[in-house]
């Protein structure tokens, strides 16, 4: 067999590349395998966790946590990761069965345990109440900012290794936050104070009101599996048409039928569909957390300034 000398060096230096590829392939650490309950968490993990983390989400876009039935693939997942994080205040109802089923040794984060919790025993002002706790801190953007602080710590305590990575990581997120919450009451006050009145599915948009001053109005309590009662929806019917309130709008993980009705017997419009518990499909126009506030803002500005 003739060998060249041109043929020799071609097989020395592949052979010299390959044994660099082993070589960085054997250096790179592995990723760290977390689990986020829902798709709004899941986004905020993966920014603070970066190239450093394996994310997988349990309940995906579209999905609704409230109602959701976990599978025996998702104890697999939990028995497999480092750390799980949760919303907490009660959203996840399935999860402690979850953990405890799976047997996994996984650390437990919940990413709202240093929020100050709005409790639905207050909402007289809406004409109805709820005995629970409400979960849906995420849609005050000040709450967000606590969500990332609690995840950028859960990583740092099981991956050392990263700190410098995921505290720089979460400063560039919490960045980012800031200038969305500044764009959020810009349009905001951009809207007529008496026209700052809007109907939702359900009541999954009171931090929003508490933090930026949009009332928001809800036939439906802080879950979603809980059922309009007839004298709720007669009284969101009459309050419409005695405070002529024009926007209503259907959130992504609702039946707009209710909606529909309500909509129909009052004059008022369906505005752009809104995301409450979970963000979109990734080529949507809710596919993170930032894309999501930014799209139910510019939704909520549109109807009420015009």
């Amino acid at each position: 067999m003739n060998v060249t000398r041109k043929t020799v060096l071609a097989l020395l230096a592949g052979g010299l590349m390959a044994g660099l590829a082993t070589t960085a392939s054997a250096q790179a650490p592995a990723r760290l395998k977390v689990v986020a309950t829902f798709s709004i968490l899941g986004d905020m993990v993966a920014n603070v966790g970066g190239d450093r983390v394996a994310v997988t989400t349990l309940v995906g876009p579209d999905g609704d946590a409230h109602v959701y039935s976990p599978s025996p693939a998702d104890a697999r997942r939990l028995s497999e990761a480092k750390i799980v994080f949760t919303n907490g205040l009660k959203f996840e109802g399935w999860i402690e069965r979850l953990v405890k089923s799976s047997g996994t040794k996984a650390a437990t984060v919940e990413a709202a345990r240093a929020v100050t919790p709005l409790s639905g025993e207050d909402d007289h002002a809406h004409g109805h109440s709820h005995a629970s706790t409400d979960p849906h801190a995420w849609q005050d953007v000040a709450n967000a900012k606590l969500y990332v602080a609690a995840i950028r710590d859960g990583l740092v305590a099981a991956d050392a290794d990263g700190r410098a990575a995921y505290e720089a990581n979460a400063t560039a997120y919490l960045a980012k936050l800031d200038a969305l919450d500044a764009d959020i009451r810009a349009l905001v006050s951009a809207i007529p104070k008496d026209r700052r009145r809007i109907i939702t599915s359900h009541d999954a948009f009171r931090y929003f009101e508490a933090a930026y001053g949009v009332a928001m109005i809800a036939p439906q309590g802080v879950s979603t599996d809980a059922e309009a009662s007839a004298r709720d929806v007669a009284k969101i019917i009459q309050q419409i048409k005695r405070e002529t309130i024009k926007a209503i709008f259907v959130e992504n993980v609702s039946d707009p039928r209710l909606m529909q009705r309500i909509a129909s017997e009052t004059g008022a419009s369906i505005g752009e569909r809104v995301y409450s518990d979970a963000l979109s499909v990734p080529t949507g126009p809710a596919g993170t957390y930032i894309d999501m506030m930014r799209h139910n803002i510019r939704a909520f500005s549109a109807a009420l300034s015009s």
